[in-house]
């Protein structure tokens, strides 16, 4: 059976990621504190797979799961997309009025912010996750406390929701990648996420996004990151259409280099179809 790991408790959404993700294999999902530990777990040999979220229609960017993805010997195979809706969870016969804190983890509570703007008597509470926090709400059984979190944590542990998809946007999605500590050529695989440190001259970018547009390339995502230690000095996460083994492509990630101090292909993988899910 294959292990697949992810971060938080039972009832995340990056769980149900791993679930939809994985719907036809038979799998033993394992939970993590924190993103670094499910990488070194895969590192080391101990998950098959992992599921690591790295977007958010909302919020953009997840850098903290980028910038570890860069720096390990890992690899993405696949991706999918979860409708992010959170619900507000409480002790069964709670009402509004009797609540006034909410946890939930950072990016939750930044997604709910129309509710709790509409709610000022309400402390938002950040909390290691989604799950972690029901669970929180499961063992105090105090009516003042709520969590905002997923439809299966709520059935997970037995409680309610108050009010249903209270999330600020009606499109709130999350973007997770699929990973493992092999590269595995995928002849279907149509995206490539590459992390590129540009040499440091005039048009750098330019050029480089030119070696993209005259080869006919799309490209999907390009996001700049702060270089660790360096002052004011940038890398590029970039994703583009293409299969890394097309005999066209393998010259144009060469042309790429020649413009890189450093590059990394960080997966090449199936699109996620958001028609299809």
């Amino acid at each position: 059976m294959k292990k697949v790991g992810y971060q938080g408790n039972n009832g995340t959404f990056s769980e149900i990621a791993a679930v939809k993700y994985f719907k036809d294999e038979e799998i033993e999902r394992i939970g993590y504190t924190n993103f670094k530990d499910i990488i070194d777990a895969v590192v080391n040999g101990d998950l098959d797979y992992a599921i690591l979220p790295v977007e958010n229609t909302t919020t953009g960017i997840i850098a903290r799961s980028y910038d570890l993805f860069k720096d390990n010997d890992i690899y993405a195979i696949g991706e999918i997309n979860i409708p992010i809706k959170e619900d507000l969870i409480v002790v069964p016969g709670t009402k509004i009025e009797d609540i006034k804190e909410v946890y939930s983890h950072p990016e939750a509570l930044s997604q709910c912010q129309d509710f709790l703007d509409k709610h000022p008597n309400i402390k938002a509470i950040p909390y290691q996750d989604t799950a972690k926090s029901v669970e929180y709400i499961k063992n105090c059984n105090d009516k003042s406390k709520a969590a905002f979190g997923s439809y299966l944590a709520r059935e997970y542990y037995g409680l309610e929701s108050l009010l249903e998809e209270i999330q600020d946007s009606e499109v709130n999605m999350t973007r997770f990648l699929v990973i493992t500590k092999d590269i595995i050529e995928n002849k279907k695989a149509n995206k490539i996420s590459m992390v590129l440190v540009l040499k440091h001259r005039p048009g750098a970018l330019y050029n480089l996004l030119g070696i993209l547009s005259k080869s006919g390339i799309n490209i999907l995502k390009l996001e700049s990151r702060p270089i660790p230690n360096k002052v004011f000095e940038y890398m590029f996460y970039i994703d583009f259409e293409g299969n890394v083994s097309n005999r066209e492509m393998k010259e144009v990630l060469k042309e790429i280099e020649l413009h890189c101090l450093e590059s990394k292909i960080l997966g090449n993988y199936e699109a996620f179809n958001n028609n299809a899910s």
